[in-house]
This record gives C-alpha cells, structure tokens and sequence, in this order.
C-alpha cells in the first residue's frame, strides 16, 4: 500500500463524506504561524492539526521536545474533527512533509492504516492554482478508537541495545552539521548516537520539493536490507516519521520511530555521544 497521494486523489474523493483533509503546518520559529496561515487559507474543508497542542504532549525532563501526547485525549479530537477507523484522511504542510508525516505516524500507531500525505507542499499547491478557502469546515462527531501498535516504537532501552546489536540500524534524520555535531542551534547538546548512519529527511524529496517516486527511494536506501530492523531518529522524532514513511513506501516494513530521538538522548548524563564524519 502506498501512503504518498498526488492531487488528483483529492479532486477525485474530496467531496466524499469518510475522506478528511487535515492541515498540518507547524514552524518551530513561529508556533503560531500555521494556525494563523490555516485561518487565512486552506485546502478545502480541510481542519487543522497543531504540532505542539495537538501532535505532541508535555514537555517533561525525559522524552524530548515533542513528546507524544495521551492518545485518549489525540483519538478524542479525532472524533471532534469527524474521523473515526473508517475515514480516509489526507495530511498536508508546508514544511516538505515532516509534520504531515508525523500525523500519519501517529495515526498508524493508533491502528488507522487509511492515511496519506499529499506529494507536495501547500504554497504549491496554492502556486498551481488550486482551490483553497478560509472558512473553518464542521463535522459530525464520530468515535475514534485507539488500538494501539507498540511495535512501531523503539523505547529508550531497544535504542541501546541498537548500539551493540549488528541486525539494528539506527537512522538518523538531522542534517550534516547536527549530525556530525559541529553545530546544533536546537538542541543544547551537539553530536549524535554511536553508530547511527546518516539519512538527512529531506533527501527523500526531489529538486521541485515533491516525494520522490517509489523507485527513487529505493535507489536512496538501497545500501540498506530490507530484513533488518531499523530505528529511525531525529531531534525530536518528527522528521524521523518522513524517513520512515519514505522507508515504507520503498518497501521497508521494519522501521521503528524512536519518538524521543536526540532530545531525549541528550537528556540523560551517562549515554554515549559520537562526533566527527565517522564513528
């Protein structure tokens, strides 16, 4: 099954009642900005979803910066915004896909495997064109039930196990300079995970912005094997979800999100940290 839709998906089921837009833009610079971009303009009948008040949970000493948040509350705004196991949704941003894939992460760990990310970005969509509106849309309240998928999350504990274990690779999703360490402007510690093998998310992105094909991606991991487990990681496990939809739609089915990803690592004194272009 693949997750990447293009427009014409939407032109042909966005009138049906079980199909649901769902606006993702988030900048971490400016909290507010996608809101209010979301206020002015939008994809038609699209809601919104924030990443901090929406996408994440409180911010704790452990966990990293955006932490998941209670999945009783998410499914409740779920059914709010008219979604329930049923319902056939597409997610969008303006930021390559990163918090687009972060919903549709979110949405298969809560069992819901009828999720896609539009192939584009939402200032493109707007360039060619295309219909958008500001009129926030309402929609009958449906129940959502979460049946959570474990599995998909490597906790604290596998990732270090990872660091001795030759079956696991570890993916990380930042850029060069973050994960070579000679610069971090996010998070207070420079450096990264011992052994992780460097996968900079939007690499899975062509020359125009748009998700490369499927046989582009897996061109771009083919040193990877397709039997072996793999943990993917970023600052602070949002950018992590656009490597492992990328994986996904290459054909990887075994790749795990570390949800607390460098944040959390960095947030415990005793744990290894790698510098430099090599471990």
């Amino acid at each position: 099954m693949k997750y990447i839709a293009a427009p014409a998906w939407l032109d042909k089921r966005k009138k049906e009642d079980n199909v649901r837009i769902v606006d993702c833009r988030f900048q971490l610079d400016n909290p507010d900005a996608g809101r209010t971009g979301y206020q002015e303009s939008h994809i038609p009948g699209a809601v919104y979803f924030d990443l901090e008040k929406d996408l994440s949970g409180t911010v704790n000493t452990h966990g990293g910066r955006h932490p998941l948040p209670n999945m009783e509350e998410f499914a409740e705004k779920l059914s709010k915004a008219g979604i329930d196991q049923n319902t056939e949704i597409i997610a969008y941003d303006d930021q390559s896909g990163a918090m687009a894939a972060r919903f549709w992460w979110m949405l298969r760990y809560m069992g819901h495997d009828k999720t896609f990310v539009l192939d584009r970005s939402f200032s493109e969509w707007e360039k060619e064109g295309r219909p958008v509106e500001s009129r926030k849309p309402e929609f009958s309240f449906k129940r959502f039930i979460p049946q959570l998928q474990p599995n998909m999350l490597a906790p604290l504990e596998e990732v270090k196990l990872a660091l001795h274990d030759k079956d696991t690779s570890l993916m990380d999703g930042r850029d060069a300079k973050r994960y070579d360490g000679e610069q971090d402007k996010v998070d207070h510690t420079a450096g990264r995970i011992p052994g992780a093998e460097h996968y900079y998310w939007k690499e899975v992105l062509d020359k125009k912005g748009r998700w490369k094909t499927t046989k582009a991606l897996e061109e771009h991991f083919r040193e990877l094997s397709k039997q072996e487990k793999i943990i993917s990681y970023c600052g602070s496990g949002v950018t992590a979800c656009v490597n492992i939809l990328a994986l996904k739609e290459a054909g990887f089915d075994q790749a795990r999100l570390y949800a607390g990803s460098w944040s959390d690592w960095i947030s415990y004194d005793d744990l290894p940290i790698s510098r430099g272009q090599g471990d």
